[in-house]
């Protein structure tokens, strides 16, 4: 045995830490410098935040993100291809098609019927962006709208596709985007929640797909980051009022006790949830005087409401929905989310792709107006788009009037507007028959690390322990902000 090889076997535990020291406070010096560093150039993030400073500059500090459940039409509504009409009722090419997976809802056609649109299309803004008739309102602000034409998903079926476009996996139990956005960023609002979401009822209610608080749960981030969820009829928020008898005093005094009880469980058993438990009673005490001010239209005035529609005094309406998120950002909630059924148009297209769009048009374009001259929009990012798009050959029986289309991942539209985002043009390109993307390809990882961006976080280092890993929203498969459209 050499003289190395001994040292190697005599040097102690604490030997080695002892001559480690200086090693160890390098880092530790290291690591204060990088939080210095966080602070100089980060944003400060609110009440309850998991970090106290963004890891950059955030260009936004809101999101309202509408989400048409079911995979709008990207053909009739946004990606205008003139070359189908002259190739109406041929075949879709096998050399277009490629072999992709198709749902077994059109997997058994005998053929596949290329169906151009029934609607007409003008150009509208500064670029002269192609956008169809039936969306007249959100085509007059196209010069505010930043269109990405060339999304694409994994899923192919709902369930996995939704879950995967709200939470970055098509496998349920993981936080969802909002959940994450509170998890980083934190309450503006102790008397209102960070994350709220609202279901809104549609017109037509022909195909409603099945959704559910699974969309906005936090999954392995603690449950207070869940969004708080306003109903339709009722209640806004269940619970929020006292029962019959029960006056407010009795209500405080039967809280303090139970906090008293939780707080001497957690401190036994250590369960975060418990922990949840205790401010999520909390929120609710103080929502019984915030949330009545919230929903109170009485003082919005008519020019405002007459943007928004008919139906912005109507609750569980799209444009009800839309004008209390903007009331919901405007007094410090972080994140929104709306989402609007039956949009999986499988067939009637002529009867509900009408109602569907005279659901949303207006509210969308007097939500951005309302944004705009409050000077909120350069703050707020708008997000619409839907968990994929839809087929160029019809399901079904094929009538130039009326036609179904199936589900479409490999390439579908979504817009934004708002605070860090580049107005007036579109990203993306797809081929003549809208099948496959061309040109810049956006996934959902890409999507979700760009909002991350704007919110001053960088997606990769923007991470919860669990299981033994560093989990992230935009997963482990490489991925990009799209710089492309930010402003």
């Amino acid at each position: 045995m050499n003289s190395l090889q001994n040292l190697g076997l005599n040097l102690t535990r604490r030997h080695f830490f002892g001559r480690g020291t200086h090693l160890l406070g390098g880092a530790a010096l290291a690591a204060l410098l990088g939080q210095e560093t966080a602070r100089a150039t980060g944003t400060k993030t609110g009440i309850g935040a998991a970090v106290p400073e963004t890891h950059f500059p955030a260009k936004i500090k809101n999101i309202i993100y509408l989400h048409m459940v079911g995979g709008p039409s990207q053909l009739d509504l946004f990606d205008w291809k003139p070359k189908l009409h002259d190739l109406y009722d041929k075949d879709l090419p096998e050399s277009v098609r490629n072999g992709q997976r198709l749902t077994t809802m059109t997997s058994g056609q005998s053929r596949f019927p290329l169906c151009p649109t029934m609607y007409k299309f003008k150009q509208y803004g500064p670029s002269g962006m192609w956008l169809s008739e039936m969306i007249p309102n959100i085509a007059k602000m196209a010069g505010d709208v930043c269109f990405v034409r060339s999304m694409f998903t994994e899923a192919i079926n709902h369930e996995p596709a939704i879950t995967y476009m709200q939470t970055g996996n098509q496998v349920t139990g993981r936080p969802c985007l909002g959940a994450w956005v509170s998890y980083g960023l934190g309450s503006l609002n102790q008397n209102l929640p960070t994350f709220a979401v609202m279901v809104a009822v549609p017109r037509n209610q022909e195909q409603v797909q099945a959704i559910s608080a699974r969309l906005w749960q936090s999954g392995y981030l603690p449950g207070e980051h869940a969004a708080v969820s306003f109903r339709a009829k009722g209640d806004p928020i269940l619970f929020i009022n006292n029962p019959d008898g029960v006056s407010g005093e009795t209500r405080r005094k039967m809280l303090d006790g139970l906090n008293k009880l939780n707080q001497m469980t957690f401190e036994e058993v250590g369960d975060p949830e418990t922990r949840t438990r205790i401010q999520q009673y909390e929120m609710a005490y103080r929502m019984q005087t915030s949330v009545p001010e919230l929903t109170d239209l009485s003082k919005e005035n008519q020019k405002t409401l007459d943007m928004y529609g008919d139906e912005a005094k109507k609750p569980g309406t799209f444009a009800n929905s839309v004008l209390m998120a903007r009331r919901l950002v405007e007094r410090g909630t972080r994140f929104v989310q709306i989402y609007h059924n039956n949009w999986d148009h499988h067939g009637n297209m002529a009867k509900r792709m009408p109602d569907q769009c005279k659901d949303v048009d207006q509210p969308c374009w007097g939500l951005i107006q309302d944004l705009k001259q409050k000077g909120m929009l350069d703050s707020t990012l708008v997000i619409w788009g839907g968990e994929f798009g839809r087929t160029v050959y019809t399901q079904g029986r094929l009538e130039r009037t009326n036609y179904g289309r199936d589900h479409h991942p490999r390439c579908f539209t979504m817009w934004m507007a708002g605070g860090g985002i580049k107005p007036g043009m579109a990203y993306g390109e797809t081929d003549d028959f809208s099948y496959n993307i061309i040109k810049n390809p956006v996934s959902v990882h890409d999507f979700h690390a760009t909002v991350l961006h704007l919110l001053g976080f960088d997606h990769n280092k923007f991470t919860y322990k669990f299981m033994g890993l560093d989990q992230k929203l935009t997963g482990v498969e490489p991925c990009k902000v799209i710089k492309e459209i930010l402003a």
